[in-house]
């Protein structure tokens, strides 16, 4: 019954899943624990901590094991290695880009820089850049304007929505104007009897601005590319379009398709027949308008994937209500905001900053960072988050972050730094798109040569190659990844889910078995009473009431802060039961607390302090107290008048979602498993409740990425200290054979005590209040405190590697199919600039399918 003791001294034990130790006295693994231990330790997967935040008060140095299976001794002062001291993130805005092709070679020219690895995304615009610190950004700027574009560091004025909106216009007035002019021009070609005398003419006047004006920046971004000895998909498109138009004003001025009077018709295949008897400036114009379309449909699609991060990040505050030392409050630009000052927010004001409340209660919507609809209350010593909307009163808050250091701006630089990463399939597209343009130039030349060796006409030959050189532009292989990642992180973002980066979509693709924390993950990680039980009827004494049991022990915690006891004040209040007055208070360390109630002398506390006290325990109260202990249940007795007269049982509730989220798991077909540092019984019991296949009591925190590593290797169980393998649900050992067998994991933690198992795994999902530590563990992050949440992450990360591959699939096909067709004369250049366009809007709205996609409805939650 020892077990079921809490320490009122200090306040300074967790949850039996969240320490290590606990009351032996070893050193506490907490979250901003009272003892001042050690916040968070975090194995990165590089075999360097990911983030520690030192101790308050000097704690015990920690030992934890990083993901390469290193030992490394983490004390309040950090050392960091120099390799990592020494690097430095920059982010450049990048212009000029108008392909894939131009997004590979900036990263091509960039990486060519000592020390320098560098990721520049086609979608986004930007180039994230990873280099020693004597790097100067002006050198990076140089290279990349060296390499035929521009560059510049980001700035708060830059508003990435009006650049874009700004692009996306300047495509609009040109596509009209092209439109305008092409579409008679096509429609003159192609129906013959609309053909009036000098239609050829007419053509060649009405193609001039489109082909210069319209087309002006295919043409610019070609001669730049030249400049640099280098070609994009831009030099295929200003080749094909220039050699049709030039080749039918050769036609018109020394062959017989200037005549007046002249005819032909129009066929999706080219056709063999005088070879300078017809015009192809239908095909320019076509293909300038149709790639114009295109162009205009992906800018504003990428602009409408990346809305829910811009939303984001303009629901910050742009004034706050400073709070001067007299009381006075004046208002002023949230940039005049610092760390420590305090400010007010009104109701129906959005909090201006991330902070801890000082005074005042309210209710907070928190829906921007945590998705939750509830309002949250908060008072003071609570935190808040910037951004969130203060509902119903007025509150006082001291700032703890400011500006970049905001959970709202992490968590917005987080998304837009996953969305500038590549999957492994999309360096792959990158790579062919790098040597794609001068592939496809030889082939249009294969083909030039190879129809004019036929005999077929030097102006079927140059059709044919100007075909192939118009269609093969692979725009779709550079949207593939870009735009299903801005959808779906987009989509992640309003639900609640920061998915880190193209990776964790690959790895959650295969992953078999889902391990998860218990306390805060499968619980909820806050105290709460289960059971009052009160002491039955001896010696001629009535039974005192659970009332009268229940009053008591509330009155004699209302002196402690201890978690247990808040929960015991709380619940007595809930149930309308007032505390009495009590006197002498005092808390005896290790046991309990002792206290006059009402003139008697009065106790509330564990097994230990009832037998120091020469108190006989009930056999109906140590019987309970055994129930109790075996479910992980806290268990405080309460006595008064020389007597033990009942006890309170104290426990983690289990979360509302828990044993639905088991439910999905299984569904998805996956594994479930359950650590945690409870006793077996108790384990098993939790496991019962919710439906897990295999659990592994008694784990200490810093075993947890041991038990995780093993379970990869396929050796979950074996050698690591304290464990004696794992068990199923009903508490029967895992089988041998499943237990060599190799698993693919996702670890589910609250990022805290898990944040190395979080690294090692797989996948590391984090979920709870989204706190930094949560984020920099994990490869998913869950804004709330919602185990479905889980689920629905896995299920987005899937859908978005789906439709990635599909998109790949879909431009890979459409190259290797259309380029064959178009060199053996079978399309019209005309034609295969619309396809070619109809490939880059099928990437891009494939892609924001994925804005459509459905959570977990809430009845199928419950």
């Amino acid at each position: 019954m020892t077990n079921s003791a809490h320490e009122q001294a200090g306040g300074t034990s967790t949850p039996p899943d969240a320490a290590t130790g606990g009351r032996s006295g070893a050193p506490d693994l907490v979250a901003g624990g009272r003892s001042g231990a050690p916040d968070l330790v975090a194995g990165g997967r590089s075999g360097a901590p990911d983030l520690v935040a030192g101790g308050r008060s000097g704690a015990p140095d920690l030992v934890a094991g990083d993901s390469a299976g290193n030992t490394v001794v983490l004390d309040d002062t950090l050392t960091i290695p120099d390799d990592a001291r020494d690097l430095v993130s920059i982010d450049l805005d990048v212009t000029g880009m108008t392909c894939a092709s131009c997004a590979s070679r900036i990263q091509k020219r960039l990486n060519k820089v000592d020390g320098v690895e560098a990721a520049v995304n086609y979608a986004t615009n930007k180039a994230h850049v990873t280099a020693p610190a004597a790097t100067r950004p002006e050198a990076l700027i140089e290279v990349v304007r060296d390499a035929g574009y521009d560059a510049s560091l980001p700035t708060p004025d830059t508003d990435s929505d009006e650049l874009a909106s700004a692009h996306a216009d300047s495509i609009r007035r040109r596509l009209i104007v092209a439109a305008i002019i092409s579409v008679p021009v096509m429609v003159v070609a192609m129906v013959t009897p609309l053909q009036f005398p000098g239609w050829q003419w007419a053509s060649l006047v009405a193609a001039t601005p489109v082909l210069f004006w319209c087309g002006w920046g295919f043409h610019k971004a070609t001669w730049t590319n030249l400049k640099h000895g280098s070609a994009s998909m831009d030099t295929l498109i200003s080749v094909g379009t220039i050699s049709a138009y030039l080749w039918s004003v050769y036609c018109l001025v020394f062959g017989s398709a200037g005549m007046i009077g002249m005819r032909h018709e129009f066929s999706f295949a080219l056709s063999h027949h005088d070879a300078l008897g017809s015009v192809y400036f239908e095909a320019a114009c076509g293909t300038i308008t149709f790639i114009l379309l295109g162009r205009l449909i992906e800018a504003r699609s990428r602009r409408e994937a990346g809305s829910a991060l811009r939303e984001l990040l303009k629901l910050g505050a742009k004034r706050v209500r400073l709070l001067d030392d007299d009381g006075t409050e004046h208002t002023e630009p949230i940039e005049a905001l610092t760390v420590g000052q305090q400010f007010v927010v009104r109701p129906g004001e959005k909090i201006a900053s991330d902070g801890v409340v000082t005074a005042g209660e309210a209710a907070i919507d928190t829906r921007v960072i945590t998705g939750e609809s509830v309002p949250v209350e908060v008072g003071p010593g609570d935190r808040v988050v910037g951004a969130t909307l203060n509902t119903n009163s007025r509150l006082v808050v001291r700032a703890t972050a400011v500006g970049s250091d905001t959970q709202l701006s992490q968590i917005a630089t987080l998304v837009e730094q996953a969305q500038t990463s590549k999957s492994n399939a999309q360096r792959l597209a990158d790579r062919i798109a790098g040597v794609f343009v001068p592939v496809v130039i030889v082939l249009a030349l294969v083909a030039l040569v190879a129809w004019l060796i036929a005999g077929a006409g030097i102006s079927f030959a140059i059709t044919a190659a100007v075909s192939v050189l118009i269609i093969s532009c692979p725009c779709a292989l550079g949207l593939a990844t870009p735009t299903a990642l801005l959808a779906g992180t987009g989509r992640g973002a309003q639900l609640g889910i920061v998915i880190r980066g193209p990776e964790a979509l690959e790895r959650a693709k295969t992953i078999d078995t889902v391990v998860m924390d218990k306390t805060g993950t499968l619980t909820k990680g806050e105290m709460a009473v289960q059971h009052v039980v009160v002491a039955p009827a001896t010696d001629g004494r009535k039974d005192v009431g659970t009332d009268a049991v229940l009053r008591r022990v509330a009155t004699l915690e209302a002196g402690s802060e201890h978690p247990i006891a808040e929960a015991i004040v709380a619940f007595a209040e809930q149930a309308g039961v007032e505390p009495e007055a009590a006197d002498d208070f005092q808390i005896i360390p290790g046991l309990g607390v002792r206290a006059t109630v009402a003139g008697q002398a009065s106790l509330a506390g564990n097994a230990a302090l009832m037998e120091r006290e020469e108190l006989v325990v009930p056999a109906e109260l140590v019987a309970a107290a055994h129930s109790a202990a075996d479910e992980g249940a806290t268990v405080v007795f309460v006595a008064w008048q020389a007597a033990v007269r009942g006890l309170v049982t104290v426990s983690d509730e289990i979360a509302d979602t828990s044993q639905r989220a088991i439910e999905l798991f299984h569904r998805m077909g996956l594994r479930t498993v359950m650590l945690t540092g409870d006793n077996e019984r108790a384990a098993r019991h939790i496991a019962a409740q919710v439906g897990i296949d295999e659990v592994h009591a008694q784990v200490l925190p810093q075993q947890k990425l041991e038990v995780v590593t093993r379970l990869q290797s396929g050796d979950a169980g074996q050698g690591v200290p304290g464990l004696e393998g794992g068990s199923d649900g009903s508490g029967r050992q895992a089988s041998g054979q499943q237990g060599r067998q190799e698993h693919r994991v996702a670890m589910i933690g609250d990022g805290v005590n898990d944040a190395a198992a979080l690294a090692g795994a797989d996948l590391g999902i984090s979920m709870g209040s989204g706190t930094d530590a949560a984020i920099a563990a994990s490869d998913l992050t869950l804004m709330r405190h919602d185990l479905v949440l889980a689920v629905d992450a896995i299920r987005l990360a899937r859908a978005t590697l789906g439709t990635i591959r599909g998109n790949l699939f879909w431009a890979f096909f459409y190259n290797v199919c259309a380029i064959p067709i178009a060199a053996f004369g079978l399309l019209n250049p005309m034609i295969a600039g619309a396809a070619m366009a109809f490939s880059s809007v099928f990437v891009v709205t494939n892609s924001l399918r994925l804005r459509r996609f459905r959570p977990t409805p809430e009845v199928a939650r419950s």
